[in-house]
């Protein structure tokens, strides 16, 4: 029989392969899933680009806001501001979670997109420490304040977007894209950073041209409305619309949320932080570790960035593709087995003051974090059904980046001082990729599946008569989790 339709109202679409009806099938408008992946990447670009530049140009905004004469204390102010704006992305997460899964994906996330440019163009503004005295700081803190709580809604709707307009058999590539607009969003944002600082004088950088980078955020954003503001909403999300008006009365909430989806609320949880901890170590510590810590010269050490980023970018796609064949969980253990191996021999060569060295270092670790960049948008979503998805993936991801990767520079650069082991980044690296294993290993895998709660999306009539045809599995979980 199929299941009853108290199920749906926490679980979204679920049937048995015997009561699949080629209606239930969705089959995707190949236009608006460009157009969708188009959307969500841009302002998944425009994010990393404002923390991005956040991050490169960290030693000069410590000299601006946070006058000292020692630059290791300075590094650590500014990245100690850098870090709060992360304890507030879990509140964004709570507050544009739940907002997404009642009224729906696409509106939600053209809201986050203009708190996040109004955020980040606001920094430009703030006059100096000379200027204004403690008021500066305190200023460039409600800035980021901003920023960290449209984050919170941001990424988790993003990644909820591209997964539930995509087809099964391409939902890793799809997702890919949203990585690559990340990627992207870093080059932008180092690119001019270096550009300011090769072209400007130490003391213009200082003076204004450290503001520019912040400015760019405000055309940024009127573009990525303007994009989002055209799409659809989700054909997942619409589905469970439909079938959710005859529940009303029955929909899940907070309680179910931790009742019914902690196991998979711990495994967001566990596989973020791998993620995150990777992420932040290299694109935004390593340039400050390799300037402040190693006394490499910035304007180099950002340029060395740049060109594993740029090389990362079109890997990311084809991590995609591979992830759609091979699957997620070969993808992702064997990300974590390369920075357990390679995490120490990866520190040693960035410390060798050798142009060429420094880079296999850091491309070394590009590669491990292209399995995780490639695979995890395709990953998370699917770890939870389509009513709790938006609220549960904003959070666990943003109560892991809180915790764990948004705290890796400030974290890393205390370890470093403290203790003067200049290996402690490839030591945190590996702590975190021991966690990334073990969790994987509980994740069912679902490469090629519809996403929990969603029905089957092909890409063409043709496919949905194969579809019905084949003894393929139309659901991950086999039966539904109890409902207290």
């Amino acid at each position: 029989m199929p299941e009853p339709d108290s199920a749906h109202a926490h679980f979204g679409w679920f049937k048995r392969r015997r009561h699949i009806h080629p209606d239930d099938v969705t089959v995707v408008d190949g236009e608006m899933l460009k157009r969708a992946v188009g959307a969500a990447a841009l302002g998944n670009a425009m994010e990393w680009f404002d923390f991005g530049v956040y991050g490169y140009i960290a030693v000069t905004l410590g000299r601006v806001f946070f006058p000292s004469g020692d630059a290791a204390a300075q590094l650590l102010a500014t990245f100690a501001t850098f870090t709060v704006a992360f304890l507030v992305r879990p509140i964004g997460g709570a507050v544009f979670g739940p907002l997404g899964d009642k009224y729906g994906r696409q509106k939600v996330l053209a809201f986050t997109m203009v708190l996040m440019a109004l955020g980040t163009f606001s920094i430009g503004l703030i006059p100096s420490y000379a200027s204004i005295g403690l008021g500066a700081p305190v200023l460039l803190l409600l800035a980021r304040l901003v920023q960290g709580f449209s984050t919170g809604g941001e990424y988790g709707g993003a990644a909820t977007f591209i997964a539930e307009y995509s087809t099964d058999r391409k939902r890793g590539l799809m997702g890919s894209w949203l990585e690559f607009g990340t990627l992207a969003g870093y080059v932008a944002g180092a690119g001019t950073v270096t550009a300011l600082q090769l072209s400007l004088t130490e003391a213009q950088m200082l003076a204004w041209g450290w503001r520019i980078p912040f400015m760019i955020a405000g055309p940024l954003g009127l573009l990525g409305l303007y994009m989002r503001m055209k799409l659809e909403e989700t054909p997942a999300f619409q589905a469970y619309a439909e079938q959710a008006e005859k529940n009303e009365h029955d929909k899940p909430g907070w309680k179910n949320l931790f009742a019914v989806h902690w196991p998979q609320l711990l495994k967001c949880v566990g596989l973020v932080l791998v993620f995150n901890v990777t992420d932040y170590m290299l694109l935004t510590y390593m340039p400050s570790y390799l300037s402040v810590t190693l006394g490499y010269p910035e304007s180099k050490g950002l340029l060395l960035i740049i060109l594993v980023m740029l090389v990362m970018m079109p890997l990311n796609i084809v991590g995609g593709l591979f992830s759609d064949r091979l699957g997620r969980r070969p993808m992702i253990i064997g990300a974590c087995l390369a920075l357990l191996l390679l995490s120490i021999p990866s520190l040693l060569l960035v410390q060798s003051q050798n142009d060429w060295l420094i880079f296999l270092g850091l491309m070394l670790l590009g590669l491990a974090l292209v399995c995780f960049t490639s695979s995890m948008p395709a990953t998370l979503p699917a770890l939870f059904y389509t009513p709790v998805r938006y609220t549960a993936l904003s959070l666990a991801f943003n109560v892991s980046v809180s915790l764990f990767g948004g705290t890796t520079p400030l974290v890393t650069a205390w370890l470093v001082k403290s203790t003067g082991n200049m290996l402690m980044p490839a030591y945190y690296l590996m702590g975190a990729a021991f966690i990334g294993i073990i969790t994987m290993l509980s994740v069912k895998e679902t490469a090629r599946l519809p996403l929990r709660g969603s029905p089957p999306a092909v890409a063409s009539e043709e496919e949905v008569k194969a579809l019905l045809k084949s003894d393929k599995p139309i659901t991950v979980d086999s039966t539904l989790p109890p409902v207290p």
